[in-house]
């Protein structure tokens, strides 16, 4: 656990070094329909609620509600679901986590913090690939995380409905390394690439 926590801590620092890096919010991602600015709500609202749940208050909506944030106010979030996951005892009980639009569900903290990992690894190539500057993580971090994701059903509500987390796994280029795995099987398309300030360039998926 103590391997997992350290590649977490990786994922989050590299989060916040993109997302300070970002000079224009309104820029699609490829997060079908969302531009940075909605992808950092999301990101921070996410953080919020995860580090509420690793420390074991009782469930509430409103630390999970996505608000527009700021670069600074996300570099908070993460400082303190770092923190949070990091607590005595944290990842050895259960956690109260947003399921849906509005319903707790329970689950044991080493899962959710895997749940967070593969988040963040993801969401930092989102908001990488968006500005051009795809995140590089080591490959004893992609080692730790391509299990998990393949762990991810391939069907039902983690890949389908407006709440789904993760969108129906695409096939993977051919040769590809674990980093393109990881984006083919939660379903983005690693190929994918930020439109040109003229709005040319390929779309999203």
């Amino acid at each position: 656990m103590t391997g997992l926590l350290a590649f977490h801590r990786t994922a989050m620092a590299t989060a916040v070094d993109l997302v300070d890096r970002v000079e224009r919010f309104d820029l699609p991602t490829p997060c079908a329909g969302w531009d940075l600015d909605r992808l950092l709500a999301h990101m921070t609202a996410q953080n919020l609620g995860f580090a509420s749940a690793a420390r074991g208050e009782a469930f509430a909506l409103r630390v999970w509600e996505e608000v527009p944030s700021t670069a600074s106010a996300f570099a908070e979030s993460a400082a303190q679901v770092v923190a949070a996951f990091a607590s005595e005892g944290a990842t050895e009980r259960e956690w109260s986590l947003l399921a849906g639009a509005d319903q707790e569900v329970r689950v044991p903290g080493a899962t959710a913090l895997g749940f967070h990992f593969i988040d963040y690894v993801v969401h930092s190539w989102d908001v990488g690939i968006t500005i051009g500057r795809p995140p590089r993580f080591d490959a004893e971090l992609l080692e730790a995380v391509l299990p998990l994701a393949f762990e991810v059903p391939l069907t039902g509500p983690a890949r389908s409905g407006p709440y789904a987390p993760f969108a129906p796994a695409v096939m993977p280029v051919a040769d590809s390394g674990p980093m393109e795995q990881l984006l083919a099987v939660l379903g983005r398309n690693p190929d994918w690439k930020a439109p040109s300030p003229e709005g040319e360039g390929a779309a999203g998926s």
